[in-house]
């Protein structure tokens, strides 16, 4: 079995391989999550456990690395992050990996989930601090495992130039290009440092009292830039919060260059996409008018 529909990817299924490879959990109730996830279905087990199933086989190598990777990195992290308790085999009915998980408690974040913007800014750069500053020796190198995040940005460079020409008017053209061609431009000279890699509101956890508890998927992590790991200060801070988050962050201007270039090309790629919601293609509107609008002030800064 070469692929599978991702509908096909339910708690049954869940159920039927956690049975077979882990009896020992087999009378455990298996059930969704509030969001199950694109690149892995996420499903509950249990009330300590989460069954992780790719989605597609670009989505498989995460598992081995996560596995691999997560427990030595939890130990250094001021916050929770997944902790594999094992690794799953494929099967007739499902031909990739998987794995099990620690429950982390938590709500995904959003603006109204969280108490205090600002402090929510505070601790996640306190996490990437501390991510950024783990020993990398030996960590999976910037590629393809993670879709290139933590690479230049030029490794989209066609895809973003296409999504350029194909909104036409629908976006300021010229500044975009002016975007993307600063981003390109700014090389990072400094050492390969770990990334996650898709720091989103929704792999951010939040407590019930409204403050960051944890971060979670670790899928598209790896050791290399970590500019890309900044595209949060567009898509969720703003004001206050993406001062706070800026001024706590390790980057120079060269790095933010490259995170703008990295918010406008997820941004330009989502507007462009007919298959995406209207909610989403309203955010990466707002994100791109955003960096946009940060680019043309950048020479007022001295850059």
């Amino acid at each position: 079995m070469a692929a599978m529909h991702r509908e096909a990817i339910d708690a049954a299924l869940a159920a039927r391989l956690v049975a077979a490879q882990f009896p020992e959990w087999a009378d455990l109730p298996v059930v969704p999550v509030e969001l199950p996830g694109w690149d892995n279905r996420t499903f509950r087990l249990g009330d300590a456990m989460t069954v992780r199933l790719p989605t597609a086989e670009g989505y498989v190598a995460s598992v081995e690395k996560e596995h691999t990777w997560l427990p030595r990195l939890a130990p250094r992290l001021p916050l929770p992050i997944p902790v594999p308790l094992a690794l799953g085999a494929p099967r007739d009915e499902y031909p990739w990996p998987w794995s099990v998980r620690r429950w982390i408690n938590g709500y995904v974040s959003s603006c109204e989930r969280i108490r205090d913007l600002v402090g929510f800014a505070r601790d996640l750069a306190g996490f990437l601090v501390a991510l950024q500053s783990t020993d990398p020796t030996g960590g999976p190198a910037a590629g393809a495992h993670c879709f290139h995040r933590g690479s230049p940005p030029q490794f989209y460079d066609g895809e973003t130039r296409g999504a350029i020409a194909a909104l036409g008017p629908r976006i300021d053209g010229a500044a975009a290009t002016a975007v993307w061609e600063a981003a390109v431009a700014a090389t990072h000279h400094g050492p390969p440092v770990w990334f996650h890699g898709d720091v989103a509101s929704g792999n951010l956890l939040v407590d019930d009292h409204g403050e960051l508890a944890a971060v979670i998927d670790f899928g598209t992590s790896g050791v290399g830039d970590p500019a890309c790991d900044l595209v949060i200060a567009w898509t969720l801070f703003h004001g206050e919060s993406r001062a706070e988050f800026r001024r706590l962050m390790p980057a120079d201007e060269g790095m933010w260059a490259r995170a703008r270039g990295w918010a406008l090309w997820k941004a330009l790629i989502t507007i462009d996409n007919r298959q995406a919601t209207v909610g989403d293609r309203t955010q990466a509107v707002r994100v791109a008018d955003e960096v946009l609008a940060e680019h043309r002030l950048v020479p007022s800064r001295g850059a």
